[in-house]
């Protein structure tokens, strides 16, 4: 016969992940941090694995974030239980998390969430090939990701390609470029990367040959400042194309190899839910994506 979750113990385990501390979650729950304590420990003697790791902030395990995702999803389906009978509150707005990475959110996404009404949105910038992670822990609902398995639990759908290009300012191409084949001069001239997990700009460096990007780099870690930083001349980057291309429009940028850009498939995915809110969302997002990527 197949065990049950206490759902007390299941939602004080979601609370202890989402305030920090047992004694937060406490506070929170309005309970003492010794009931805190001890609910938590009874789900873990009911499953047989240990659910929390003991930092601070606390987080969950393997086997935990599988429950802090059952909590969220089970909290998402009650709220929307809730709002079909007409009883969601004093005017609460229907929450919905999501994880995208920083050039989605700068060029195509937030046009997306204007199409959806009455839904209030909370956003986790993470980079596209690490999405799919917060959305294994439980962190979020939904996440814009690179990655086409999902995460269990979860459906996918295939977005679009954004593409991305080789482009620096012409002042830099000239003092650092110019009269040397590309693949050699790339390795040591001063790049821009998002930050220390970038490494994107290593990777076109080996598709031309060499190891990687130069050692002189520029962490800029927004996308629009990432931009900036390459069209002042701080170092050469891999941008996207709807941001370059006004750049090179008014010759503030120049394409680095003509003919050469990287692509990366993005992907959209949620959970398994019978839920109004993330089907329309997810709706939005698709049909936004197929006007704003490349197919």
């Amino acid at each position: 016969m197949m065990m049950e979750l206490p759902l007390e113990q299941v939602r004080t385990l979601l609370a202890v992940v989402d305030e920090g501390t047992f004694d937060a979650a406490a506070a929170a729950l309005h309970v003492t941090p010794s009931a805190v304590s001890q609910r938590v420990k009874a789900l873990e003697q009911r499953t047989g694995r240990v659910l929390l790791q003991r930092t601070k902030p606390v987080r969950p395990t393997e086997s935990g974030a599988v429950l802090v995702r059952f909590a969220r999803q089970l909290a998402r389906l009650e709220r929307d239980a809730w709002g079909e009978l007409g009883l969601s509150g004093a005017g609460e707005p229907t929450r919905v998390s999501v994880a995208v990475n920083a050039d989605s959110l700068a060029t195509w996404f937030l046009p997306a969430l204007t199409r959806v009404a009455g839904l209030c949105f909370e956003l986790h910038r993470e980079d596209e090939a690490h999405t799919a992670a917060l959305l294994r822990e439980g962190l979020v609902m939904a996440a814009v990701t690179s990655s086409a398995d999902p995460v269990p639990g979860c459906t996918v759908r295939p977005l679009g390609r954004m593409r991305y290009l080789p482009v620096a300012a012409p002042e830099f191409t000239r003092t650092h470029l110019a009269g040397q084949p590309l693949p050699e001069a790339l390795p040591r001239a001063p790049v821009v990367v998002f930050d220390r997990k970038d490494d994107f700009q290593d990777g076109f460096v080996r598709r031309l040959g060499s190891r990687s990007a130069g050692p002189l780099r520029h962490h800029v870690p927004t996308s629009e400042g990432f931009v900036d930083a390459v069209a002042a001349g701080l170092g050469w980057g891999m941008v996207p194309e709807a941001q370059a291309d006004p750049l090179l429009d008014e010759g503030r940028l120049a394409l680095l190899a003509p003919g050469e850009w990287v692509d990366v498939t993005l992907y959209w995915q949620q959970w398994k839910l019978d839920s109004p809110a993330l089907s329309a969302l997810a709706d939005a997002v698709t049909e936004t994506a197929a006007q704003a990527l490349r197919r």
